[in-house]
């Protein structure tokens, strides 16, 4: 699934995707491939004001969705159904495929429904359908740019009015703030500057070339919060450019 996210000539953000196309290898870091890119261009020209262009584009990238096929020989990807399908050997393994992220609450509990029967165990209802997740907070809107936290936002401003330096941003293109590195070091095992800028916030995602820009302000806190020395502030810069520069068009 292919993914373009660029900025319209009136600077607001905007995703496009997703494409649908088979690949023959499984790569760790997947990339849309040209065809793709020209593809998701020329349809949204269909819907916006003026034209985008590959100068527009901020960040570009691609998953791998695993589809569940009956016929080995079935190349048409788009006629595979997106949901999940659970398989009982005859040991009575349990292996449930295909499926996407937005339907995980579904496939956990089919799966366990399903292993709870090969294991004669008493019906029990499900409690995951309605189950807040970690984080969750009835008005997050009241946290601003913090509301994706939900009720950890709480605790980020604590660590705002403790030290109002950390209020800055680490680039002006993105929304980004220094107290979210130290918070995400600190409460959310982030290790490197990949997993924060990729993984605890999306900053990759919605400007990779910003991100790249912001990798040596985020190194430098997290080396700070985990006692690392220069060496490693340099190594986390290279290595984290060296992975977005293949979220930029070339």
């Amino acid at each position: 699934d292919g993914r373009v996210l660029f900025a319209t000539p009136w600077h607001d953000k905007v995703i496009v995707g997703t494409t649908d196309t088979p690949v023959e290898t499984i790569e760790l870091e997947p990339r849309p491939m040209e065809e793709e890119i020209e593809f998701l261009l020329s349809h949204a020209a269909k819907y916006l004001t003026k034209d985008p262009s590959a100068s527009d584009v901020l960040s570009i990238f691609a998953g791998l969705r695993p589809l569940v096929s009956a016929k080995e020989s079935e190349e048409n990807t788009a006629a595979l159904s997106r949901d999940h399908t659970i398989y009982i050997s005859r040991s009575g393994l349990v292996t449930i495929t295909g499926g996407k992220w937005t339907t995980y609450r579904k496939m956990a509990e089919d799966t366990i429904d399903h292993a709870a029967t090969v294991a004669r165990l008493p019906d029990s209802p499900s409690i995951t359908k309605d189950l807040h997740i970690h984080g969750y907070h009835q008005r997050p809107e009241q946290f601003g740019d913090l509301a994706i936290y939900g009720a950890d936002a709480q605790g980020i401003t604590d660590l705002l009015y403790q030290d109002s330096a950390l209020k800055e941003q680490l680039h002006p293109n993105l929304a980004t703030i220094a107290g979210e590195a130290v918070w995400a070091v600190r409460k959310e095992m982030a290790r490197t500057v990949e997993d924060f800028l990729s993984r605890r916030t999306r900053a990759l995602l919605l400007d990779a070339r910003a991100s790249m820009e912001a990798a040596p302000a985020v190194a430098k806190i997290m080396a700070e919060e985990l006692r690392k020395d220069e060496t490693w502030i340099d190594e986390q810069v290279q290595k984290y450019r060296q992975l977005a520069r293949g979220y930029l068009i070339e």
